[in-house]
This record gives C-alpha cells, sequence and structure tokens, in this order.
C-alpha cells in the first residue's frame, strides 16, 4: 500500500470553491463545526484518503461492516457564490511525517480542484468554562487578517502563543509556501469536553463570510445539556466534604 491512496468518486468542476477542514483537535470544536455545516447544507462525499499515516484499524460501522480509517472529502454545490469542499475524519496523522504528508497531499487536490481559499477549523483551549466564545484567527497574510476581522475574527498579539499544530496550523504553513490563501479560526474552548459553543462561534462567521443561512439549534441544543452536565458537576463538588486526613495534613 502507498503512503497515501485517494479514492475519487466522480470528477467534479466546482464553481470558486474554498476548502474547509474540520479534523478532531481540541474541543473537538473544529469537527463539530464542520459536520454541522456539513448536515445543514447537504454535502455528499466524492473521495476518500487512505493513509499507512494513520492509525492501523478499521471502524466498523452499526451494521457490522468494516471500513479501513480514512478522511474524507465532501462538497456543497448551489448553496451561495461559492462552492464549498469539507475535509473531516476521525483522525489525523499519527506522526510529524503523516500530518506533513497528509497536508501537502490535501493541498494538492484542493489545488486541482481551483480551491481559491482555505479555512481550517480548531479550538483554542484555555482551561475555563467561557459562556460566550471568541473567534481567534491566523492568517497567510496581513490583507487576509484585515478582511477576517471585518467578519468578527479576533487577531490577538501572544494568542495562540505555542502556535497551531497539526493540520490546522500545516495547511496554513504549506499553503503559504504554494502562494494559497489560508486563514485558522479557532473557537474558544475549555478543552475538557466537545464543545458545542466554540463549533457554533465557528459557524456564525463562516456563514457571514459565506453568505449563507445556517440553523444552528442542534449545537445550541448540545450546549445548554453541556451547561446542564457541569452544573451537575459544580453543585456535586461544592456538596462534598473534605476527608479527614485532608483537615489534619501538615506538610
Amino acid at each position: 500500500m502507498d503512503r497515501i491512496i485517494t479514492v475519487i468518486a466522480e470528477e467534479i468542476e466546482l464553481k470558486d470553491p474554498v476548502l474547509i477542514e474540520g479534523l478532531p483537535g481540541v474541543g473537538n470544536v473544529g469537527k463539530l463545526a464542520a459536520e454541522h455545516m456539513l448536515e445543514q447544507l447537504g454535502g455528499h462525499k466524492i473521495a476518500d484518503i487512505y493513509s499507512k499515516h494513520f492509525p492501523p484499524q478499521v471502524i466498523i460501522d452499526d451494521d457490522g461492516v468494516a471500513e479501513l480509517v480514512s478522511n474524507q472529502l465532501h462538497v456543497v454545490t448551489g448553496k451561495g457564490d461559492r462552492d464549498i469542499v469539507f475535509l473531516t475524519g476521525e483522525y489525523q496523522g499519527l506522526t510529524p511525517e503523516g500530518q506533513y504528508d497528509l497536508s501537502d497531499h490535501i493541498l494538492e487536490i484542493a489545488n486541482e480542484w481551483g480551491v481559491t481559499r482555505i479555512f481550517t477549523l480548531g479550538g483554542y483551549g484555555v482551561g475555563k468554562m467561557v459562556e460566550t466564545p471568541r473567534v481567534l484567527g491566523a492568517a497567510t497574510s496581513i490583507e487576509l487578517v484585515e478582511e477576517m476581522k471585518n467578519h468578527g475574527v479576533e487577531f490577538s498579539k501572544g494568542e495562540p502563543g505555542s502556535g497551531i499544530v497539526g493540520a490546522s496550523g500545516l495547511l496554513l504553513g504549506i499553503g503559504k509556501l504554494k502562494c494559497m490563501e489560508a486563514v485558522c479560526l479557532m473557537g474558544e474552548t475549555s478543552g475538557y469536553f466537545v464543545d458545542p459553543k466554540g463549533a457554533e462561534a465557528l459557524v456564525k462567521v463562516l456563514s457571514d463570510f459565506l453568505g449563507l443561512e445556517i440553523d444552528n439549534s442542534d449545537l445550541e441544543e448540545k450546549a445548554e445539556q453541556i451547561d446542564l452536565i457541569t452544573s451537575k458537576l459544580k453543585e456535586m463538588e461544592g456538596s462534598q466534604e473534605p476527608k479527614r486526613e485532608d483537615l489534619g495534613y501538615i506538610g
């Protein structure tokens, strides 16, 4: 087996397309946002990407059918001025080499399909609950920075301080080397669990940029469920009495 194999189901011609990457990451914010948009817009799968860089396993569906681990490319057409290609999946590359190879491969496909802009989606972990998440950004040019500010994206000095790892960062970095426009959008999240609030913040920015109306009621409902769970956990923590050995312990 080759390092990366792409199985394309159909040849396509796209209108001024953008690529939106939503792979697993902090709080699964980007993955959740991309999958929600895909579901709401009604896209269809056109390609599977298989690679030795993914975990050595298969995924079993509800009918007991096994499928090799992969990333998928879906397209949405006729929903606005631009067509949209979504990159989704359950895994990213396991190694730095794999991350680079897969990102470069995705960019080659995007270039062949005429993609004019790339959006990578992720979460920005802040280690605490966030009531109203900001969307932080990074881009491949100062012109893109100024453009995305008009859509509510914040570019804050020193954030994220550690840089952007994985596909969300490499698609920007390698894309810039290939002279492709790319933006990373990061929704604030605690990072403790799957975060629909952070995902909704990303969807709102992308909807505004693409001129689309997307129903976020599913994300809002999931956010309410998360809020309920965290409230109960806080109540449980507050009601627990300190253990006796804790009361008498002196370092």
